[in-house]
């Protein structure tokens, strides 16, 4: 099973591809600017959990954030879908270029025992 974190009473885990809405100080003023992508990986350290969030920018160039997870400039944090993958750490998706990198299988709402009852 992948490894999870849970955030304001919300389960993410690796595979899932989240929002995160952090606040960006320019001088003096503020913003939030909105990093999309899928989690790679959480590393569990006690008080020092993060993930690593990869995104496919322009140009199929892709980038990566490391967000600790009790950052104070993280704002919010959705969960636009949660993906079904079955390793812990998906580095895997470095070599992929464009929508493959991208393609993740979305876990379903109901398993197949639970459905029958």
């Amino acid at each position: 099973m992948a490894q999870h974190i849970v955030y304001q009473d919300q389960n993410l885990s690796v595979g899932d591809t989240i929002k995160v809405h952090q606040e960006i100080v320019e001088g003096e003023k503020k913003r939030i600017q909105i990093f999309e992508g899928i989690i790679i990986a959480i590393k569990n350290a006690g008080s020092g959990k993060s993930m690593t969030v990869r995104k496919v920018a322009t140009n199929g160039i892709g980038v990566e954030k490391i967000f600790p997870v009790l950052l104070p400039s993280i704002k919010k944090i959705e969960l636009k879908r949660q993906g079904q993958v079955r390793r812990s750490k998906l580095y895997y998706l470095r070599g992929r270029i464009g929508k493959a990198a991208t393609r993740i299988k979305e876990k379903t709402a109901l398993i197949a025992g639970e459905a029958a009852k």
